[in-house]
C-alpha cells in the first residue's frame, strides 16, 4: 500500500503529463474585452408637450424603427442606433436652443423632427449654420424645402404644396364659385391658403375668394369664426385647421349649419388623430387628406400596422407612420454614406430611396423634398367614429414642380 507521499507524487506526475499533452493555445496575459463601438446619435427635437395627440404616436413609430434596426445588428458593422430626444415646447427659441445642447454636449451626428413649420425652419437654418444633416418630419411649409431651402436640411412629409395640389384636383370638380378659407395664423396655415388658392384659379379661373380668416393657432374663438365666414356665404369651404381648433369648429359650425348644403374641403382633417377624438360628432362628406389605417392592405403598411399594434397594444396614426420612417429613413442614409460623417450623410441623403409603410419614397436630389404622399378621400362616421370612404393614394411624385421649375425656388448653394 502507498502512503500519502507516493499517492500525491503519483498524481501530479499524471496531470504534467496530461496537460503535456493539450494543444498548446496563446492565452494573453489578462484577459480584455473588445472595446464597444459607439452608437450613432440622432438628435431628435418635436412639440410633445404641445401636441401629444401626433407627437406620442410620432415617438413610438421612432422608438419601433429604433427597436427594428439594433435587432438586425445596427448600423455600419454593429453601432446601435441612439436617440436623444428633447422638446422645443413648441418656441422656436427654444428648439434652436435644444439643437445647441444636442450638437454640443450630447455630440449627435444629425438632427431630425419638428411639427410646427415656424419651428422646423428655426431648426433647418440652424443646421445650415451648423452643417449638421436635419431630416423634418412634419413640418409642412414649403420653405423648408424651397424658399429657404439649403444643403443640410430635407424633409419627409408630402408639403402644404403637394396636399394642396392633391385637394385641388378635388376641388375644382366642385359647381362651387365662392370659396371662404379658414386657416391658423403662421407660417403652415398661411402657406396652405396661399398654394390652394393659386392652384385651383390655375384650374377654375371662374373661382372667387369672398372671405378668410386666421385664427392663432390652439386659441380658435368658434363662434365669431363660423359667424364671420357665414356672413360671406360662401359656397365651399376650405379649413386648414386641426387638432382641438378643428374640433370647435366642427362642433361650432354644425351647430350654426355653417356646412349645410356647402362643400368643405380640409387639409389633414382625415387623419385619425384629429378625426377620431370627434366619435360620431367628426364631420360626414368633407373632401379631405388623412390616413384610413385600417383598410390599407398593401403588404408594406400591413406589416407596419402589425408590428406596431403588437409593440405598443393600440392602432397606429399618421405621427406613427413618420417617426417610423423618418429613422429607417435616417438608418438607409447611414448605411448609404458608410459613415456618419455630415458631408458623406448629406451626399446620401440626396436621392435616397426607401421603402416606407405608404410605398417606395425618394428624397429628391433637387429640393430635398421626399415623395411621400397623402391619402385622399371623403369623411364619414362608421361604429361611431370618424374615419375615411372613398379613398385614393396620392403619390406624392405626382404633385411636385420638376426640378427646372424647382431651380428658381430655391436659393443658390
Amino acid at each position: 500500500m502507498m502512503n500519502r507521499r507516493q499517492t500525491l507524487s503519483l498524481l501530479g506526475a499524471s496531470a504534467v503529463a496530461l496537460f503535456a499533452a493539450l494543444p498548446i493555445r496563446s492565452q494573453p496575459a489578462f484577459a480584455q474585452s473588445a472595446p464597444q463601438s459607439p452608437p450613432v446619435r440622432v438628435g431628435e427635437i418635436n412639440s410633445y408637450t404641445g401636441l401629444p395627440a401626433f407627437t406620442i404616436p410620432y415617438r413610438q413609430g421612432w422608438q419601433l424603427a429604433v427597436e427594428e434596426i439594433n435587432a438586425k445588428g445596427g448600423l455600419l458593422g454593429g453601432r446601435k442606433l441612439e436617440v436623444v430626444s428633447r422638446d422645443d415646447a413648441g418656441k422656436p427659441d427654444d428648439a434652436v436652443r435644444v439643437a445647441q445642447e444636442l450638437l454640443s454636449n450630447e455630440k449627435v451626428d444629425l438632427l431630425a423632427g419638428t411639427y410646427f413649420s415656424h419651428i422646423g425652419l428655426a431648426v433647418a437654418d440652424f443646421a445650415a449654420r451648423n452643417k449638421i444633416p436635419f431630416v423634418a418630419a412634419e413640418p409642412l411649409t414649403d420653405a423648408i424645402t424651397w424658399s429657404k431651402g439649403n444643403r443640410y436640411s430635407f424633409r419627409l412629409r408630402p408639403s402644404t404644396y403637394m396636399q394642396a395640389a392633391m385637394l385641388v384636383e378635388e376641388a375644382a370638380k366642385l359647381p362651387a364659385k365662392r370659396w371662404a378659407t379658414v386657416a391658423p395664423n403662421y407660417e403652415y396655415g398661411q402657406s396652405a391658403v396661399t398654394w390652394f388658392k393659386q392652384l385651383l384659379k390655375e384650374k377654375r379661373p371662374d373661382v372667387e375668394f369672398v372671405a378668410e380668416q386666421w385664427p392663432a393657432q390652439g386659441k380658435l374663438e368658434a363662434g365669431p369664426t363660423v359667424q364671420a365666414l357665414a356672413a360671406s356665404n360662401p359656397e365651399a369651404i376650405f379649413n386648414v385647421t386641426f387638432g382641438a381648433d378643428l374640433a370647435k369648429f366642427v362642433r361650432e359650425g354644425e351647430g350654426r349649419g355653417l356646412f349645410k348644403n356647402r362643400a368643405v374641403v380640409s387639409l389633414l382633417t382625415g387623419e385619425p388623430e384629429y378625426l377620431e377624438p370627434m366619435k360620431d360628432e367628426a364631420p360626414e362628406g368633407w373632401i379631405v387628406t388623412g390616413y384610413p389605417w385600417d383598410q390599407i392592405d398593401t403588404p408594406e403598411h400591413k406589416a407596419f400596422r402589425d408590428a406596431y399594434s403588437a409593440r405598443f397594444k393600440e392602432a397606429p396614426r399618421q405621427g406613427s407612420v413618420v417617426g417610423y420612417s423618418t429613422l429607417k429613413a435616417i438608418a438607409a442614409a447611414v448605411d448609404k454614406a458608410g459613415s456618419t460623417d455630415p458631408e458623406k450623410l448629406v451626399a446620401a441623403l440626396s436621392g435616397l430611396s426607401i421603402v416606407s409603410p405608404f410605398g417606395p419614397i425618394t428624397f429628391r436630389a433637387s429640393d430635398h423634398q421626399a415623395t411621400m404622399g397623402a391619402y385622399v378621400g371623403v369623411t364619414t362616421v362608421k361604429d361611431g367614429r370618424g374615419t375615411m370612404k372613398n379613398w385614393r393614394y396620392a403619390d406624392g411624385a405626382a404633385y411636385l414642380p420638376s426640378d427646372e421649375a424647382v431651380r428658381a425656388l430655391r436659393p443658390a448653394e
